[in-house]
């Protein structure tokens, strides 16, 4: 099994963090620092309490003014990138949200997003300070860096995984549009992709006001369309009516007239955790009328949960034009192994063939417990 994240925060990373600040710091004790990083709490800890332990513990070995260690990082940033310097923005958020630093915080924010992200250390200030900080935001959408023009779409995104809820945007996300339309033709993928998933989390509460955003931005840009079609992921998985039509899909109750022949089936009957199986399906499409129908085919699996409900998870296979008949056959390994987003459980885990979200054939495995 792959070794967790978390792992990457050993001895040997925060000794190489201590000696770059120890370079301009020469009061920095980093064994010190190490010792009181790795307490008796330290094997038990996940993730991101590891960050926060390495964030509050240097703030207890820098300078006690909040301007005078901050300026330490400053000069330490360069050399200093990459996933495991996340605790730079976040000891931002731990020790910059006096009114006093508002300024300074951001500045560190903007420059520390470059090197690992400052999505998640920007949240507490929206927060606080709802207005204030989405017009900081909004600033940060015409940015010519790639990384803080996303930091102003991935911050304020209702549902960022990881991330501190923002139910403010989950009830109302007008104060989000501004930066997303500034945002809808940017050259950078980097921050279409974080524009088509502020609007994916949207949808999940406010599917009205993404679909009438949609339907304004359609046809305006090749990158905007890029974004449209990644962020109304979730309502054509879920087969939304208005979803459907704007991307020229059939309807689910007219899907499920084209189909003449579905079927899927499995190569076993169970499999233990960690094992794999091979899935087979076939579909047999055909459609009476001369225009072309769009159909898109996935798949879906209904995870076992740990108190024995379940939660599914939708797998995408092909898309295709349909006009009049159309024979669709194929297989996927399905891996049962466990990951750092997905543990499994065993039970009975049904499997369904789905065409533009109308459930077309299904079976089951039974998952065993590990051998």
């Amino acid at each position: 099994m792959a070794e967790p994240l978390k792992a990457v925060y050993d001895a040997e990373f925060l000794q190489h963090f201590g000696n770059l600040i120890s370079s301009v710091y020469s009061n920095f004790q980093t064994e010190a620092f190490i010792r009181d990083v790795m307490d008796e709490t330290w094997e038990d800890s996940e993730l991101k309490q590891r960050m926060r332990k390495i964030s509050t513990t240097l703030g207890q070995h820098l300078p006690a003014r909040y301007e005078e260690a901050i300026d330490i990082l400053f000069q330490v940033r360069d050399r200093c990138v990459g996933f495991p310097y996340l605790f730079f923005p976040d000891f931002v958020e731990v020790y910059g949200q006096a009114e006093e630093h508002w300024d300074l915080s951001m500045k560190a924010l903007e420059a520390f997003t470059s090197g690992s992200s400052s999505e998640f250390a920007v949240r507490p200030f929206i927060l606080r300070d709802p207005e204030r900080m989405m017009a900081q935001m909004l600033a940060w959408a015409d940015s010519p860096s790639e990384h803080v023009r996303r930091l102003a779409s991935e911050g304020c995104r209702p549902r960022l995984p990881w991330g501190v809820s923002l139910p403010l945007f989950k009830r109302d996300p007008a104060p989000i549009l501004p930066i997303l339309e500034r945002l809808k033709e940017d050259p950078s993928l980097y921050v279409r992709k974080s524009v088509a998933n502020n609007l994916n989390d949207i949808a999940k509460d406010n599917p009205d006001v993404v679909l009438e955003t949609a339907r304004r931005w359609r046809g305006g840009h090749p990158y905007t369309d890029w974004i449209i079609r990644h962020g109304l992921r979730t309502l054509i998985r879920k087969a939304d009516p208005a979803a459907l039509a704007l991307f020229g899909y059939a309807e689910m109750d007219e899907t499920a007239t084209l189909i003449s022949h579905a079927s899927i089936r499995l190569d076993s009957s169970e499999v233990p955790i960690g094992g794999n199986c091979v899935m087979h399906y076939e579909l047999h499409l055909t459609s009476p009328g001369s225009e072309p129908v769009k159909v898109r085919l996935e798949y879906a699996v209904d995870y076992v949960r740990a108190m024995g409900r379940t939660s599914r998870k939708l797998f995408f296979l092909t898309e295709k034009n349909l006009q009049g008949e159309l024979k669709m056959q194929g297989q996927r390994t399905l891996h049962w192994a466990d990951l750092s987003t997905r543990r499994h459980y065993p039970g009975l885990h049904r499997i369904t063939l789905l065409v533009n979200g109308h459930e077309a054939a299904h079976t089951s495995i039974e998952l065993l417990p590990p051998r």
